[in-house]
C-alpha cells in the first residue's frame, strides 16, 4: 500500500482525473456543448446582453431573431462553440422515432392563429417538421396540423411541435370504410354528404381533399380495404361490410344524395320514381348479386327476391327471409256461426324488372307484406268462409283452393307481384262440431275394421287349408308321378308285348316255313324210323315169340301162364299170399303130391321173392317222384 508521502509526490495527477472525469462539466464552462449521435440541442436563450431584439413579439413563443426564449434552430449532433452556460440553457431531446405501423400526428405551440371556421392548420413546406424556421416563416399556423409524419425518426424542435403517435389505418377484406372529415367546405342546405372530389389519394393528402373543394362531414365515397395513412383529426373512419346482394335476389338502391333525378317510368307508374343511375331516388337498374363497396349512410339496397318466396299464414311457422315472421294462423267465420282457424301458404314471384317499381311504390318487402298480401289474402279466406258452412268449406277445400289462388292472382297483378300458387294447410274446425262428426267416423271405422279382421279370418283360415294342402302337395305329385311312371311302364310292356307278339308272329311263320320243312323231313325220317321200328318189332316180336314158345314147351303152357299171373301181382305190390302157405292135397296132411304141388310151391316162393321186393321199388319210385 503506498504511503501518504508517495501519494502527495503525484498530487498533480488528481485534477486531470478531474477533468477527464467531468470534461463535459469543464468544456460546458469554457461554451463548448456536446450533442450525442441520437438527440437534438434545443436551445434556450436566457437574456439578450446587446442589440434590438430583446423579447419575443406577443404571443410568439419561438425565437426566430435571437430574442430571448426557445430557438427555432436546434443543434445538430456534435461539438458547439460559444454558447456559454451563463446566457444559454441546452436541452438534449432524443431524435422523434415513428414506429413502423404508427403515424405522427403533429400539433404546433407557435404559428399564425387558424382561420375562422378551420379546425386544422393547413400545410407547408418545412421538411416534415424538422425546419421550424421554414414553418414559422413561411405561414405555419398553430394548433393541430392537417399534415401528418410517417413511420421514420426525425429531428423535430419539441419546443415548438408535440408529436403524438397513432396507428395506420388497416381496413379488412370484404370491408369499407365509411369516411366523416372534420375539415372542408360546409355541406349544402338539403345535402346530407360531402360529394366525391379526385385528387386526396382516399383522404390522405387532407390538404389536397380541402383545396380541391371537399366538404366537411359524411362523405359519399368510401374507403376499400387496405392499409391508409390516415390523420385522424383530419376523418374519422367507420369499418362496415360490403353490401351484398346474395344469389336470386336483385339489389334496389335508393340513393340519398346526387343530383334530383328525372322519372324514366312514364305515364303508365302513377306510384313512385325511377331515376337512372348516380340520381338522387330509387334507380330504375337494379344491382345484380355480388358485393357492392356502398356507403350504407347515402345509400340504400333493398334486397327483392327474384326467386318465388313462400309466405305462411300460420302461427310459429317462418321462412328463412324472415318476411312472414309476424303472420299468423287465419281466424275466420262460416255461415252457420262457427269459428275455425286455417294455415295458408302463399308463393308470389317478383321478376327482377319489377323490383324497383315494388320498392318504389312500398319502400320494402316488408311493406309489401304488411299492406298488401296480408290484407288480401285474410279478407278473400274471411270472405269465402262466410259463403258456406264448415263442413262444406271442408268437403270443397280443393275448390276452394284453385278459386283463392285465381282470385289472389288477379288482386296482385296490380302490384306488379305474380301470385304461383295459393294453398291451404291445415284447417282446425272447432271441437264441439267435430267431435260427433268424429264418433260418426270412429264407428264407421270400427265397423270397417270388424269387416276387416272378419276377412282377415277367412283369410286365415284359407291360408291355413292351402298351407296344409301344400304340405301335402309334394306326396300328390310324387303319387302323380308314379301313375305316371306305371302308365309309363304299363305303355312300355304293351309296346313290349306287341313288339313281341310281332316277333312272335314273324318267328311263327318262320317257325311254320321251318315246321314245314322238318315235318317233311320228319315224316321221311319217322317213315325210315317206323319202317325200321317195325323190322325191330317185328324181329323182337318173333324172338320173344320164340322163347316164349320155348318156356312153354319147357313145362305146360298153364304153369307158364300162372307164372306170368304171379309177375303181374308180384309187380304191382300187393300183398295177395301170405309168407307162409299151408295148402291141402288130394292126400291130406298138407304134402306136397305130384307135380301139382311142386308148381304150387314154386309159384308160392315167386309170389314171396316179388312181393319182398316190390316195397323196396316202391319207396324207390316214390323217393325219385
Amino acid at each position: 500500500m503506498p504511503s501518504f508521502e508517495s501519494l502527495v509526490h503525484y498530487w498533480w495527477i488528481l485534477p486531470i482525473l478531474a477533468v477527464i472525469i467531468c470534461y463535459k462539466w469543464f468544456l460546458r464552462i469554457f461554451g463548448v456543448v456536446i450533442v450525442p449521435q441520437d438527440s437534438i440541442g434545443i436551445v434556450n436563450k436566457k437574456f439578450v446582453i446587446v442589440g434590438a431584439n430583446r423579447t419575443l413579439p406577443d404571443g410568439a413563443i419561438i425565437a426566430l431573431k435571437g430574442e430571448a426564449g426557445f430557438q427555432a434552430d436546434t443543434l445538430a449532433p456534435g461539438l458547439h462553440f460559444m454558447l456559454w452556460p451563463w446566457q444559454y440553457e441546452i436541452l438534449r431531446e432524443k431524435f422523434v422515432n415513428i414506429e413502423e405501423g404508427n403515424i405522427g400526428v403533429v400539433e404546433s405551440r407557435d404559428g399564425k392563429p387558424l382561420a375562422d371556421g378551420r379546425v386544422l392548420a393547413r400545410r407547408v413546406e418545412c421538411d416534415a417538421y424538422q425546419n421550424a424556421r421554414a414553418f414559422l416563416t413561411t405561414g405555419g399556423e398553430r394548433g393541430p396540423q392537417i399534415t401528418i409524419i410517417p413511420s421514420g425518426t426525425y429531428r423535430i424542435n419539441t419546443a415548438l411541435f408535440t408529436v403524438t403517435q397513432e396507428k395506420v389505418l388497416d381496413i379488412p377484406d370484404n370491408m369499407v370504410g365509411i369516411v366523416t372529415t372534420k375539415e372542408g367546405k360546409a355541406l349544402r342546405t338539403g345535402e346530407i354528404a360531402g360529394r366525391e372530389v379526385e385528387g386526396h389519394n382516399m383522404f390522405q393528402d387532407a390538404q389536397k381533399f380541402v383545396d380541391n373543394g371537399g366538404f366537411r362531414g359524411l362523405q359519399e365515397q368510401v374507403m376499400l380495404a387496405g392499409r391508409y395513412f390516415l390523420n385522424p383529426r383530419f376523418a374519422t373512419v367507420e369499418i362496415r361490410n360490403m353490401t351484398e346482394v346474395p344469389i336470386a335476389y336483385a339489389g334496389v338502391v335508393i340513393a340519398y344524395v346526387g343530383e334530383q333525378g328525372v322519372d324514366v317510368t312514364g305515364i303508365d307508374f302513377k306510384h313512385g320514381n325511377l331515376v337512372p343511375k348516380g340520381k338522387k331516388g330509387v334507380w330504375v337498374e337494379p344491382l345484380d348479386p355480388g358485393k357492392y363497396p356502398i356507403n350504407p349512410y347515402t345509400h340504400k339496397v333493398e334486397n327483392v327476391p327474384t326467386a318465388n318466396v313462400v309466405l305462411n299464414w300460420a302461427t310459429g311457422k317462418s321462412e328463412a327471409h324472415k318476411l312472414d315472421a309476424n303472420l299468423s294462423t287465419i281466424t275466420v267465420r262460416s255461415s252457420d256461426g262457427f269459428k275455425f282457424n286455417l294455415d295458408v301458404s302463399q308463393i308470389i314471384h317478383i321478376p327482377r324488372t319489377d323490383a324497383p317499381r315494388v320498392i318504389a311504390r312500398f319502400g320494402s318487402m316488408v311493406n309489401l307484406v304488411t299492406q298488401v298480401l296480408e290484407p288480401t289474402i285474410g279478407n278473400y279466406f274471411r270472405n269465402a268462409a262466410q259463403g258456406s258452412d264448415v263442413i262444406d268449406f271442408l268437403r270443397k277445400r280443393a275448390e276452394r283452393q284453385a278459386d283463392a289462388k285465381a282470385r289472389i292472382g288477379a288482386a296482385l297483378e296490380e302490384y306488379n307481384v305474380g301470385a304461383v300458387d295459393t294453398l291451404i294447410g291445415d284447417i282446425t274446425p272447432p271441437d264441439e262440431l267435430m267431435k260427433p262428426l268424429t264418433d260418426r267416423k270412429i264407428a264407421e271405422q270400427e265397423k270397417v275394421t270388424y269387416e276387416t279382421q272378419r276377412l282377415a279370418e277367412q283369410t286365415r283360415k284359407e291360408l291355413q287349408q292351402a298351407r296344409a294342402l301344400a304340405d301335402t302337395q309334394a306326396k300328390v305329385v310324387d303319387a302323380e308321378r308314379r301313375v305316371q311312371i306305371a302308365d309309363y311302364d304299363a305303355q312300355s310292356t304293351v309296346k313290349q308285348a306287341e313288339g313281341a307278339a310281332k316277333s312272335k308272329m314273324i318267328n311263327a311263320e318262320g317257325d311254320a316255313k321251318a315246321k314245314t320243312t322238318n315235318a317233311q323231313a320228319d315224316a321221311n325220317v319217322l317213315l325210315t324210323v317206323g319202317a325200321a321200328e317195325a323190322n325191330k318189332i317185328k324181329l323182337v316180336g318173333t324172338s320173344e315169340a320164340d322163347v316164349i314158345k320155348l318156356k312153354i314147351d319147357s313145362m305146360q303152357s298153364s304153369n307158364y301162364a300162372g307164372i306170368e299171373i304171379a309177375k303181374a301181382l308180384a309187380s304191382s305190390g300187393t300183398k295177395l299170399v301170405p309168407d307162409i302157405v299151408a295148402t291141402g292135397g288130394s292126400g291130406g296132411g298138407g304134402g306136397m303130391t305130384g307135380n301139382g304141388s311142386l308148381v304150387e310151391v314154386l309159384l308160392a316162393s315167386i309170389i314171396r321173392d316179388q312181393l319182398q321186393k316190390a316195397p323196396e321199388k316202391n319207396v324207390t319210385g316214390s323217393e325219385k317222384k
